[in-house]
């Protein structure tokens, strides 16, 4: 078998589908993206389709090794991001292949079902209490919310205090048998991460996530070593040897995106890394289904798998959602906030190609949101 074709589609939200054809006429989806840089990781997906174009895709290793190292510059989220939608891609072929789900070739399930948990918005406090008695009543087990907008360097009080009431408006809300993740975005220094952590604790989150930005990682170790709560991070790290600081650094959780880190055979290194270190499994997908569905056939095959992110209903969507691009949205419809375990060969889910087509015609140029402090500076999103 020879691949023969790669194809790449802008479709709304802000999402970028790979379709890579065989010469049996087995057909891969993968999904390749960078949030705000679609086109860029586009472009890249192209040159590496040199390479790809005539080779077999079951050797799929042997083409992530040549991938990721046979250029002389490497690693990076546009590279990273690339090669993952095409080992997604070429899993699925394999999976059709062999008639198999990805994760019975990934040496089978060791769980049943996955746990998922819903985001919710809302700046005031009213507003995520009453979203998050939402998901809880539509049978979800778990919630995620950003924790702040923007802060500065060291922010004042009331916005300190802003930070905790919302948290606390939440925890009250769904309750002490449900479970609560705060979402810090990178936004917050090391200084106020250090003030708004033990101020969380008494609401007992399941984690803080990206408590300060990756390129502040070697800051994790005394923060984790002053808190109760779990850490995470790893959503903008692309690789095992980018995750070897964070796994020793006293991080709780691990976040790796399997449309970022090198796809399911780099994700699910990663994993085996993190067990090693007593660091469980969160992985990051506000994306896309064929991104959810790689994510999945993960999850049922990672020992040290915590909970899983899922994009429905997720602020960055309007006009389109999760499930628009399926022929059958059941794989990625979940029953108590769960996903079952599907049989269905590849990734388990079948692409709406005219769908697809339609959508791509209009395409998107989605950007990450440029905020500015009241001095007129730069704020992290």
């Amino acid at each position: 078998m020879k691949i023969v074709s790669m194809d790449t589609f802008l479709v709304p939200p802000r999402w970028l589908f790979l379709r890579v054809r065989t010469d049996e006429g087995i057909t891969g989806w993968g999904e390749p993206v960078v949030e705000g840089r679609a086109e860029t990781v586009r472009a890249a997906v192209a040159e590496l389709s040199d390479y790809l174009i005539g080779e077999d895709p079951l050797r799929i290793e042997h083409h992530w090794q040549v991938l990721t190292k046979g250029g002389f510059y490497r690693g990076g989220p546009v590279l990273s991001s690339a090669v993952a939608g095409i080992d997604q891609a070429l899993w699925d072929i394999a999976g059709k292949t062999y008639e198999q789900p990805v994760h019975a070739l990934l040496g089978g399930a060791v769980r049943d079902r996955v746990r998922m948990y819903a985001w919710i918005g809302g700046d005031r406090p009213a507003d995520v209490a009453a979203l998050a008695r939402q998901q809880i009543d539509a049978g979800f087990t778990a919630v995620k919310m950003n924790g702040s907008g923007e802060l500065t360097h060291i922010d004042t009080p009331r916005r300190t205090a802003e930070v905790v009431e919302r948290v606390a408006t939440v925890r009250d809300a769904i309750g002490p048998d449900n479970d609560l993740v705060v979402d810090f975005h990178g936004r917050a220094s090391t200084a106020m991460a250090r003030r708004l952590l033990p101020l969380l604790e008494p609401y007992l989150p399941l984690f803080v996530e990206e408590p300060v930005l990756p390129e502040h990682t070697g800051n994790l170790a005394p923060l984790a070593a002053s808190t109760a709560i779990p850490l995470a991070a790893g959503e903008r790290l692309y690789s095992r040897w980018d995750f070897r600081t964070l796994l020793t650094s006293g991080a709780a959780v691990a976040q790796p995106d399997v449309s970022h880190a090198g796809g399911i055979s780099e994700v699910r290194r990663i994993a085996a890394m993190a067990e090693a270190y007593d660091v469980t499994m969160a992985p990051h997908c506000p994306l896309g289904p064929i991104a959810l569905a790689a994510s999945l056939q993960l999850a049922f095959v990672i020992p040290n798998f915590l909970i899983q992110e899922q994009s429905v209903g997720i602020h960055y969507h309007a006009g389109n959602d999760l499930l628009d691009y399926l022929v059958d949205t059941r794989p990625l419809r979940f029953h108590e906030g769960h996903a079952a375990r599907g049989t269905a060969p590849g990734l388990g889910i079948e692409i709406d190609e005219n769908a697809v087509m339609r959508a791509s015609e209009i395409g998107h140029r989605w950007r990450s949101p440029i905020w500015r402090h009241a001095d007129g500076s730069l704020a992290e999103w």
